[in-house]
């Protein structure tokens, strides 16, 4: 059973930036399609990006745009989502997914079989 660890969250002021970390053994080979989401409070958890064999997908909403940022440490085995130029709309949880094989890179929970227990984004002046 793959344990997926995310750590980075923290309370930030508008405008600010954090960088969250998702550690979990292989999730950086390419055996793993590895997404981050996030799920705010009284809403669904929606996907921000994706990353697998190299290549990395962000899902774009406007308000993202150009903001989030997926890549990874492999020698670490970390996955990390650089997020710029913080909100208060991205005030969330954000959870680290994976799933093993050949999933395309993909922004449905649907898709993802293992999770982590996520870590919270506060954005506050």
């Amino acid at each position: 059973q793959l344990q997926l660890v995310e750590s980075g969250g923290d309370l930030v002021q508008p405008g600010g930036s954090l960088r969250l970390s998702c550690a979990g053994s292989g999730i950086t080979s390419n055996a793993f399609t590895v997404a981050w989401f996030r799920q705010a409070p009284g809403k669904e958890r929606e996907g921000v990006a994706c990353i697998r064999g190299g290549r990395s997908y962000t899902f774009y909403a406007d308000s993202r745009k150009g903001r989030f940022t997926i890549s990874r440490d492999n020698a670490k085995d970390l996955v990390y989502l650089q997020i710029n130029s913080l909100t208060p709309e991205d005030t969330a949880s954000y959870y680290c997914a994976a799933k093993g094989g050949h999933l395309l890179c993909s922004n449905s929970v649907l898709d993802y079989n293992q999770w982590g227990q996520g870590t919270q984004v506060t954005v506050s002046s």
